[in-house]
């Protein structure tokens, strides 16, 4: 009896093996910069039961048009994959893994301005021109990850679901404003 039930379970065992899990990313909305990948399993499959946080030695791993995929194990990085189309993986089931997927395509429509008037002054010793003005500055700018491993190590680092645009946005307008103080005076030497 106990024979064949170590066949069964060992036929069962690799059967479940041929649908691993799958990971993916659907498509992520202009404000989503970072997520975690999704692991999709089926009742056939060998780890049903398993943490969201292990990848199986031979998963697939799909990377779509304008992401990067990266995987993240013990908190190091040790894949990173931009090309699109299906990628397997054969990791190590005894640590911790996490799939990011980074949105790489270029986000526009990011408006600015200033809060306040910056003071600057003109002066033309040529002509005789001394003038304190205030000059208000609004517009449009964009921008694209185009390190994610860079972006990852020092900006968002492990995150637990996704990690979105406003996080990011506030800290590069307060940098572009406070960049615009000294560009004035050097526009005035």
């Amino acid at each position: 009896m106990g024979l064949i039930k170590a066949a069964v379970g060992a036929a069962g065992g690799v059967m479940a093996d041929q649908w691993k899990e799958f990971f993916y990313c659907e498509s992520m909305p202009k404000e989503v910069l970072v997520t975690k990948g999704v692991k999709r399993t089926s009742g056939r499959s060998s780890n049903t039961r398993g943490s969201d946080n292990i990848i199986t030695s031979g998963s697939g791993i799909a990377v779509p048009d304008g992401q990067c995929m990266m995987i993240v194990e013990q908190g190091r990085v040790v894949e990173l994959c931009a090309e699109p189309g299906e990628f397997t993986y054969g990791g190590d089931t005894g640590k911790d893994q996490r799939v990011y997927y980074f949105n790489t395509k270029e986000l526009i429509d990011n408006k600015f301005g200033t809060p306040n008037p910056i003071p600057f002054r003109v002066v033309d010793n040529k002509i005789g021109l001394d003038v304190d003005v205030s000059v208000r500055c609004s517009g449009v700018y964009s921008y694209r990850i185009a390190d994610p491993l860079l972006f990852y190590t020092n900006v968002c680092g492990n995150v637990e679901q996704e990690y979105t645009r406003d996080e990011l946005d506030s800290q590069l307008k307060h940098e572009f404003i406070s960049a615009l103080q000294p560009a004035f005076g050097k526009l005035s030497d």
